[in-house]
């Protein structure tokens, strides 16, 4: 059976995605038609609050008259260049975006899962050119309990066997250590292989699990401190002298 979308009932559309959509999700019995500000309304004309806000991606709010006439004001100029070409927007976003959070540099990313892969690609890269690990052997260190993503390199980072079951082998070099555990990760990062440590400040998938007060300004003093540490350690090794014969 075919329905045209303008007239499908909330019954039609679930029935549809049900019978031709891959089921990834088991999303709630709402089909949403339309939104405005903070609200959502069904195809029956039924009105809600959205508190999920697409996990946070429409935190702003839906159909915003300046940024949807910011949308169109751009589409109807220019779409979309690839990173082939430079364009006359992406440097003076560059500039205020690093000046806002205080970075040197700034590489945007689509989604969210893409930034924790090059975050990790990133990482071993310093590992291999500026720590001196070995080829391949770079390690990254996640807190037990996270999530970042449904990629064959978050699942392999996670503890639930809900995302992981049944896609392996997965990524090596991962390690795993307790959340909210100073000391754990502390041992982990004895191992000289070790090249970053990945974590949430604030875990969310299972739950709201807050760490304790200071766990983060300590994970962030053993990161320099391991990151000082590593560079003298091959500055050292670069400069001394052969022995001799």
């Amino acid at each position: 059976m075919r329905f045209e979308s303008n007239i499908l009932t909330s019954e039609q559309a679930i029935e549809l995605e049900n019978k031709y959509g891959a089921h990834n999700y088991h999303p709630l019995p709402v089909v949403i038609s339309r939104g405005e500000g903070v609200f959502l309304w069904d195809v029956e004309g039924k009105k809600y609050y959205d508190f999920l806000a697409a996990y946070s991606a429409v935190n702003q709010g839906h159909c915003h008259p300046r940024i949807i006439q910011a949308l169109v004001d751009q589409a109807s100029k220019l779409t979309l260049t690839s990173r082939a070409f430079h364009n006359d927007v992406l440097g003076e976003y560059e500039e205020f975006m690093t000046q806002l959070f205080g970075f040197d540099k700034l590489l945007p990313m689509n989604t969210g899962v893409e930034g924790g892969e090059t975050a990790i690609k990133l990482a071993r890269r310093w590992g291999y050119d500026v720590k001196g690990v070995k080829k391949y052997e770079a390690k990254i260190i996640f807190a037990e309990g996270n999530f970042w993503g449904r990629t064959l390199s978050a699942i392999s980072a996670s503890t639930d066997p809900t995302s992981y079951t049944g896609f392996g082998p997965f990524m090596p070099g991962f390690e795993i250590v307790p959340y909210n555990d100073i000391p754990s990760l502390e041992k982990a990062f004895e191992d000289p292989n070790v090249v970053a440590f990945m974590v949430e400040p604030i875990q969310g998938e299972a739950g709201v699990v807050v760490p304790d007060e200071g766990y983060l300004k300590k994970v962030s003093a053993l990161c320099k401190a391991k990151m000082f540490y590593s560079l003298l350690m091959k500055y050292k090794q670069e400069s001394r002298e052969p022995e001799k014969c």
